[in-house]
C-alpha cells in the first residue's frame, strides 16, 4: 500500500475515531453525545473514562500522523497545515480538559472546533485530493511535475 493511500485511510481513521470517542462522553461533549445517543452509540457511556483518557487522544495522533505522511507524499505546506491545525486544537483542548489546565467550557469549544475543522479539511481533502508536487527536470530543461 503506498504511502498516499495510507495517509488517506489513517486521516479518515483519526476523524471518524475521534467523533465517534467524543460522541460516547455525555459529560465532557454534550453536542456530540447527543449525536451519538441519537445513532446508538450511548452504551459507550460506561467507557468514558477510556474514551476522553486514551482513545481521543490515540485517534488525535493519529490523524495528526496522517498529514505528516501527507507532507511526506505531496510536499504540500498548507495543506499538512491545515490538516494538522484541527487535530492540534482537539487534542489541545482535550489534554487540557483532561488535566485541569484550560476551564471546561473553553476547553469543549476548542475541542468542537478542532473536531468541525478536521471533519471540513476531510471533507476537502475528498472532494479535492492532493497531487504531488515536485519537479523533475527534463532533457529540454524545463519541469514536470510527477
Amino acid at each position: 500500500m503506498n504511502s498516499i493511500r495510507l495517509s488517506r485511510i489513517l486521516d479518515k481513521t483519526g476523524v471518524l475515531g475521534t467523533i465517534v470517542s467524543g460522541a460516547s462522553c455525555a459529560v465532557c461533549f454534550p453536542a456530540l453525545a447527543s449525536i451519538g445517543a441519537a445513532v446508538g452509540l450511548g452504551f459507550l457511556s460506561r467507557w468514558e473514562g477510556l474514551f476522553v483518557h486514551v482513545l481521543i487522544p490515540i485517534f488525535l495522533l493519529i490523524a495528526l500522523l496522517a498529514n505528516a505522511l501527507g507532507w511526506f507524499a505531496h510536499r504540500q505546506w498548507h495543506r499538512t497545515a491545515l490538516g494538522s491545525a484541527g487535530p492540534l486544537i482537539a487534542l489541545f483542548a482535550d489534554l487540557g480538559m483532561t488535566r485541569h489546565f484550560l476551564p471546561v467550557e473553553f476547553a469543549r469549544v476548542l475541542f468542537y472546533a478542532g473536531i468541525a475543522l478536521m471533519v471540513i479539511i476531510s471533507i476537502w481533502d475528498m472532494l479535492n485530493p492532493a497531487h504531488k508536487r515536485c519537479a523533475i527536470p527534463t532533457t529540454d530543461g524545463k519541469s514536470s511535475c510527477c
